[in-house]
């Protein structure tokens, strides 16, 4: 019995290494010392879907969209039903703008568009009221894991 339990632990200690090493890493974006775990919407599809028809998110998630290109961007809640903070950030992930505690819109037929007020690339939309409680401000630095910029 004893030989086999030893046999079994050296086992899992040599599969460990070849293991860890392709395991896929869970997008992150981090602000101020607080990391979210994202979902990434990189392409025209996602993008246009974003958040809508989800009823929840959890406190510790967000969505981040990357854009093609740097420029003035407007989101619109149409078929979203939870409140969002709506970031914007630059080419060097500072961010410049914030759309605060913006009401869903859920279905109904014509929903506000919310701009940023300086052109951006990336957009992270968190839960309604994060932003405040992590004391966001202008010019604040985003990070990102290594695996949604070489997406």
């Amino acid at each position: 019995m004893t030989h086999r339990l030893i046999s079994a632990l050296l086992l899992n200690i040599l599969l460990i290494p070849t293991g860890c090493a392709k395991l896929p890493s869970t997008p992150w974006a981090e602000i101020n010392g607080n990391r979210f775990t994202i979902e990434v919407a990189n392409t025209p599809e996602l993008r246009e879907r974003g958040l809508m028809f989800r009823r929840e998110m959890p406190a510790d998630a967000g969505m981040l969209f990357i854009h093609d290109e740097t420029s003035p961007i407007a989101y619109w809640m149409k078929n979203t039903y939870i409140p969002l903070d709506i970031l914007y950030f630059d080419e060097q992930f500072k961010l410049v703008s914030a759309q605060l505690n913006v009401p869903p819109c859920g279905d109904q037929v014509q929903c506000p568009n919310y701009p940023s007020d300086a052109p951006a690339k990336y957009v992270l939309e968190l839960n309604a009221g994060i932003a405040e409680k992590i004391m966001l401000k202008k010019n604040d630095q985003l990070k990102v894991s290594e695996s949604v910029i070489s997406k």
